[in-house]
């Protein structure tokens, strides 16, 4: 069975992070139109793209029956809105990050999906980086055993920061942290409480480029950091355990490949650069010492999972309680004054 889908929105989103997976899976994902507002004949030309056709009107999207998916790449502020309009109109819907802006939003598409049968659910791709598949690898594992502290880093050093007011969900937080945020739900479930420090630090006049949380969970705690003035980056992730650590140094490669211009399907696309160093105790007390290797990442592996889902009854890849969950993190991040410690309900 092939999905017939759409994308609203025709950016960098799309081009970069969605369409190169897609076009990839042919034999399970058909892109039949392409929405935006503003028309790009040039990139509409590219090889890449033939056969598939591009509109300035919605309803060339929502009024086609046989379009049963629709991806949403457009700023954050639209996200609720479009994603409702295509639940009404029968579409499975795939929504770029920050899923909504608000949890009572995110709260309603997932009762209008229930109602009409379909599936609405996040594009969390950063759960399909090879440095956080590592991560989990190393926790399956068990050979830490319980672990007592996670700290992942999304630091830049982009010193430079032009005027660029705008609300809070234009900012790091919201932007980044939504992943970082995911990543750790999806390992440990919710936290019992958070404690939030957002700060804008280059540019007072621009939404926060910097922030960490803590997520305590009994006696394990998640760090999450970022910031745009890191020159010496941190290791991304740091683990540590009862029975020893993990640490990977760098970040996953399809990022870079992508902005090189490099596709999913090349030989060397997303290659490893540096595997995780793992040092713990085994059952005897000996130190031993062995590098993870959790392969590649791939973001396409978001499709993967929710062409299970429409056609194979598989549950969501990340699930409703883990979205609000997440969101719930977001959103009362910005309702006192940071540092703030919250507790959840």
């Amino acid at each position: 069975m092939k999905i017939n889908c759409a994308f609203v929105g025709f950016g960098k989103s799309a081009t970069r992070y969605h369409l190169p997976y897609v076009l990839q899976r042919r034999d399970t994902f058909q892109v039949k139109t392409i929405f935006d507002i503003t028309r790009h004949p040039d990139i509409e030309k590219e090889e890449a793209y033939q056969g598939i056709r591009f509109t300035s009107d919605l309803n060339d999207i929502l009024l086609d029956d046989s379009i049963t998916l629709v991806t949403l790449c457009t700023p954050p502020q639209t996200h609720f809105d479009y994603a409702k309009l295509c639940l009404e109109h029968g579409k499975n819907v795939i929504v770029e990050k920050p899923f909504t802006r608000t949890l009572a939003e995110a709260q309603l598409l997932f009762s209008l999906a229930a109602e009409k049968g379909l599936t609405v659910t996040p594009y969390q791709n950063r759960r399909f980086d090879s440095c956080f598949l590592a991560v989990e690898k190393v926790i399956s594992s068990g050979v830490l055993g319980n672990i007592v502290e996670l700290e992942s880093h999304f630091d830049y050093f982009r010193p430079d920061a032009p005027d660029a007011p705008a609300d809070y969900t234009h900012g790091a937080f919201y932007g980044l942290g939504v992943h970082l945020v995911d990543q750790v739900v999806s390992l440990f479930g919710r936290p019992e409480c958070v404690h939030y420090d957002i700060r804008s630090v280059r540019n007072k006049s621009n939404p926060d480029d910097t922030f960490e949380l803590q997520l305590y969970y009994g006696d394990t705690k998640a760090i999450i950091k970022c910031s745009h003035l890191v020159m010496q980056p941190y290791p991304k992730f740091i683990l540590h355990g009862e029975k020893g650590s993990f640490i990977k140094q760098n970040i996953d490669q399809q990022e870079t490949c992508l902005k090189a211009g490099k596709l999913p399907g090349t030989s060397d696309f997303g290659q490893e650069t540096e595997y995780g160093a793992l040092k713990y105790l085994d059952a005897q007390g000996e130190a031993l010492t062995e590098r993870v290797d959790a392969g590649n990442g791939d973001y396409g592996r978001v499709y993967d999972a929710v062409y299970a889902t429409l056609c194979q009854g598989a549950p969501p890849y990340v699930s409703v309680a883990d979205v609000m969950t997440t969101m719930e993190i977001l959103h009362r991040a910005f309702e006192q004054p940071t540092p703030a410690l919250v507790r959840l309900s």
